[in-house]
């Protein structure tokens, strides 16, 4: 007899930002946390009022529901999404642009067990204006392309970690270390002085065995 497949809301976590002036700053960050969910699988319905997710993970027997009715209307056109086996990631545009933030995410006042504050990504409403930043940027630059089936930079081969190289001059030290192409350290001016440091220790005379001698010529003395 197959095991009873269960079912359960997933995690979602949020952020937001917000502006008076700029509609491309007026937008939430929203992340449904669902693991093993194969992204050709799920179902995702993004409407000006709400949003509804679905999706089966086979490893876990589970089936990932969701529904959430917004605090106010969205616009789904200027939305974002990025499925991956890990969930979706969205950046989605508030409709009205307005200087305050949303006081929370849902519209009823109500505490819902499976949501969550995304602390990496909330800003203080009085501090936002001091982050730059592409709310884009997580979802390697492809979210909601279409014919691009949602894949983000995790398709692309492990490219994704290249930006981390920041000065290194894009130098990937892994590959390096591999094929035994490190640079050769004596070039740096130090490494090469090792053999000029081992003939001066051979000139050194054996200290502890002077002090030996040393000892025992002042005991014949004393005796």
């Amino acid at each position: 007899m197959a095991a009873a497949t269960t079912s359960q809301p997933p995690e979602v976590s949020w952020a937001q930002r917000s502006s008076a002036t700029d509609p491309a700053r007026n937008f939430l960050y929203l992340t449904i946390n669902a693991p093993d969910v194969d992204p050709s699988n799920l179902k995702l319905d993004l409407q000006p009022t709400h949003l509804e997710f679905s999706g089966f993970s086979k490893t876990k027997k589970l089936n990932y529901k969701v529904k959430l009715d917004f605090f106010e209307e969205i616009d789904p056109k200027e939305s974002k999404q990025n499925a991956s086996s890990r969930g979706v990631d969205m950046v989605i545009r508030k409709k009205e642009a307005k200087e305050e933030f949303w006081p929370r995410l849902t519209k009823e006042k109500q505490k819902l067990h499976f949501l969550r504050t995304d602390f990496d990504k909330w800003v203080d409403e009085d501090e936002q204006d001091e982050k730059e930043e592409d709310p884009y940027a997580d979802m390697g630059g492809m979210g909601g392309m279409p014919g691009m089936g949602g894949m983000g930079m995790e398709g692309m081969g492990g490219m994704g970690g290249m930006g981390d190289m920041g000065g290194m001059g894009g130098i990937d030290f892994s590959k390096l270390a591999a094929g035994g192409g490190m640079p050769d350290l004596g070039s740096l001016g130090g490494a090469g002085d090792d053999d000029e440091d081992d003939e001066e220790d051979e000139d050194l005379p054996d200290l502890e065995g002077g002090k030996a001698g040393e000892g025992k010529a002042k005991i014949e003395e004393v005796s």
